[in-house]
């Protein structure tokens, strides 16, 4: 059965991997313990209750990343293992589903080497199953989503764009100074998580998410692992960078999308599947957005207008019609996610977009001959909308520019 995308609205957007994560740890506790396991929380579940809980597999779910597996095994294996980690690699390629499932094999005692030589934890263990049912203390996923349950209002009422510093303080500053809520025993006492890394508030000359965390990395406390998902890893600190054990993940192969999609039972409309794929481009993730989200409809409704523009022809009709793709898209996101903020769905959408008109000058310039100079201009005028969109312009002025300019890219003098 397949896995059901993310719904987070991001360019990375999917990493094959459950939307939401297990919550923070709360004051109370509970009297019950489970076998072997020390006294535990049980306010965290409840306190995430709102958000679909987390899948914790084991790492020998994550197909296609033979390299970084290795790295993260023999780290394992060492039985030293490092504070702080940044798995790193375009979005949706199993980044998140690692990080999960090594925090797992570090936070259980019952990890072993098994006959084939990989480590991993016992999955009927008691710590397994607190893994499992999302009520582990000394697991903390954090995400952007994080925002909506904070103490501030201000915090609360944030457009989702950034995870905040006041997050990061909330979720692992503090946190990380306290004492593991489960008796240690694993490579590991308390695993953090960091999502979508790529989003620590920052700007040009001041990144307070970002130095908050690396006070943490400078003096962790003993126990302590760090893991930074990221699709964007140069939006981190060069500090940070410096501190962390770097794990690359890649798109996959076409031998591994197909004994992905086998495990995964995941089966695509024989019209769609060579454009899906295309489109996909190695990243299960992305395949799995692209067929939640119907994009195959988006490419059928622009490639004919966008074909004419590049034949020299005008398509007036294609600025309105992706503006309202991505409204459309953004009011379903909004819908779908009660913690959703329509800024932030709206930058989910342009992200789909853009991605889609990238891939697309991409492929213009594999096929070579004389329109590649067209097809370079075509990606900068991509990429200038990108830098645009930041600053919350409007979507359909945006749009509409783009179009112009990317019609402008073929005509004659563009290509001489």
């Amino acid at each position: 059965m397949a896995k059901a995308p993310s719904s987070k609205p991001s360019a990375s957007k999917s990493d094959a991997k459950p939307a939401s994560k297990p919550a923070p740890k709360s004051a109370g506790k509970t009297a019950s313990r489970a076998k072997g396991v020390g006294l535990i929380e049980d306010a965290p579940a409840k306190k995430r209750a709102e958000l679909p809980p987390l899948v914790v597999g084991s790492m020998r779910d994550v197909i296609g990343q033979d390299r970084a597996l290795e790295v993260l095994q023999k780290s394992l294996a060492s039985g030293r293992m490092h504070h702080a980690w940044i798995f790193h690699g375009p979005a949706g390629v199993g980044k998140f589903t690692a990080a999960v499932a090594f925090a797992a094999t570090l936070l259980d005692p019952t990890s072993r080497r098994a006959a084939d030589g990989f480590i991993e934890p016992d999955p009927a263990g008691p710590i397994a199953k607190l893994l499992k049912s999302g009520s582990h203390p000394d697991l903390h996923v954090i995400v952007k989503e994080l925002a909506r349950f904070h103490e501030d209002p201000k915090v609360r009422s944030a457009k989702l764009l950034t995870i905040p510093m006041k997050v990061i303080d909330q979720h692992l500053v503090v946190p990380a100074t306290k004492a593991a809520m489960i008796q240690p025993g694993g490579l590991a006492s308390k695993v953090f998580i960091i999502d979508e890394a790529e989003l620590l508030d920052r700007s040009a000359s001041h990144a307070p998410a970002q130095a908050s965390i690396l006070k943490t990395l400078e003096e962790p406390p003993p126990g302590t692992v760090i893991i930074l998902v990221t699709s964007n890893e140069d939006r981190l600190l060069p500090t940070i960078r410096s501190r962390s054990q770097r794990v690359a993940f890649t798109l996959l192969d076409d031998d591994a999308m197909k004994k992905w999609m086998r495990a995964r039972a995941v089966e695509l409309p024989r019209e769609q599947a060579t454009w899906l794929l295309s489109h996909a481009a190695g990243s299960p993730g992305a395949l799995l957005e692209a067929v939640r989200d119907n994009l195959y409809q988006w490419h059928a409704a622009i490639d004919p207008k966008l074909t004419a523009l590049e034949r020299g022809g005008a398509a007036p009709e294609l600025g309105p019609a992706m503006a309202k793709l991505v409204d459309d898209w953004a009011e379903a996101f909004v819908k779908r996610d009660a913690n959703a903020s329509k800024e932030a769905a709206n930058h989910g959408a342009l992200d789909v977009l853009f991605r889609m008109l990238a891939e697309r000058g991409r492929a213009g310039l594999r096929a070579g001959g004389p329109g590649v100079r067209s097809w370079l201009a075509a990606l900068d005028h991509v990429r200038n909308a990108e830098r645009h969109a930041a600053s919350n312009v409007n979507v359909g002025l945006l749009l509409g520019n783009l179009v112009a300019q990317w019609g402008a890219s073929f005509e004659p003098a563009a290509r001489d």
